[in-house]
């Protein structure tokens, strides 16, 4: 498991980072506080305080090419 800073701060970022996301087979949460939500969600992301930079939980050890398209988000 990987876990990195991000900052989604309009909506058009978080439109891109799921669709980012949704393109890789592995789990991944967005933990703001304790509140976790699916990162393929974008109800579940707009749920959370994105004012601030929120930590993505990546559920795989291989997730190089993950990380490299959100490499934009990285905070």
């Amino acid at each position: 498991m990987k876990s990195v800073n991000i900052k989604l701060s309009l909506a058009e970022n978080v439109k891109s980072f799921v669709n980012i996301v949704c393109r890789h087979p592995y789990d991944v949460d967005l933990r703001a506080g304790r509140h976790v939500v699916d990162a393929k969600s974008i109800l579940g992301i707009f749920s959370l305080d994105l004012s601030k930079p929120v930590t993505m939980e990546i559920y795989s050890d291989d997730c190089d090419q993950l990380l490299e398209e959100l490499k934009p988000f990285l905070a």
